[in-house]
């Protein structure tokens, strides 16, 4: 299973994050977000990553006006191999960054209240990578700590790949993953001893409990 460990902010927890087994690291591109790194700060850890590792840069495309050109342009200077839009970037918003990008992993993330809101899911299906599902919550677009209800999604297989996010943690991803079947799963605030500052020990913990469990 993919394992993604999102915000990321020093260069010596994203290079132990990824000797424990991380199939990616994340980056939070939203200056607003207490977990925000430039793309200078950046590219000092992706220089040094395994060329394995893929690196993430989160993006809030429609909702703070940035545009498809800028994203484009941190992406690059970052060293990113992948972008994934938390905003509420439409489907061609994000066809338009994969034709600019087509070598960039794209992931579109959809904050889900309830089982209604799944269909959105269909308008990205064939215009993203993968499919990350977050809790909702009305001030914050990700990190939140908030859980989704998982057994709405017991059932849920869209045509592309989906990730799981939102409040996971070493505690939970057990009972998490008994319940639904991503392709992969996101975490920040789970692993965290304050926004940004990773607890190495719960990170390697939430690693080791995913492989297990998805051997």
């Amino acid at each position: 299973m993919y394992v993604k460990i999102c915000g990321i902010t020093q260069l010596e927890q994203g290079l132990a994050i990824a000797k424990m087994g991380a199939n990616c690291l994340g980056f939070i591109c939203v200056t607003s977000s207490p977990r925000y790194i430039d793309s200078k700060q950046i590219r000092l850890i992706t220089d040094k990553l395994p060329f394995s590792v893929d690196r993430v840069g989160v993006f809030m495309g429609v909702s703070l006006d940035t545009s498809v050109d800028e994203i484009c342009q941190v992406a690059r200077q970052s060293g990113l191999s992948g972008i994934q839009l938390h905003g509420n970037e439409s489907p061609e918003f994000c066809r338009e960054i994969k034709t600019k990008l087509p070598d960039r992993q794209l992931i579109k993330a959809l904050n889900i209240r309830s089982s209604q809101e799944l269909t959105r899911v269909d308008a990205y299906s064939d215009c993203v990578d993968a499919i990350l599902l977050d809790a909702y919550d009305p001030k914050l677009a990700g990190g939140t700590g908030k859980t989704l209800d998982w057994q709405m999604l017991t059932s849920f297989r869209p045509p592309c790949p989906w990730w799981l996010a939102g409040g996971l943690s070493p505690e939970n991803i057990t009972n998490a993953l008994s319940q639904v079947s991503p392709d992969g799963v996101d975490v920040s605030s789970g692993v965290e001893r304050s926004p940004g500052d990773k607890d190495l020990e719960l990170v390697e913990k939430f690693i080791q409990q995913v492989r297990t469990l998805k051997a």
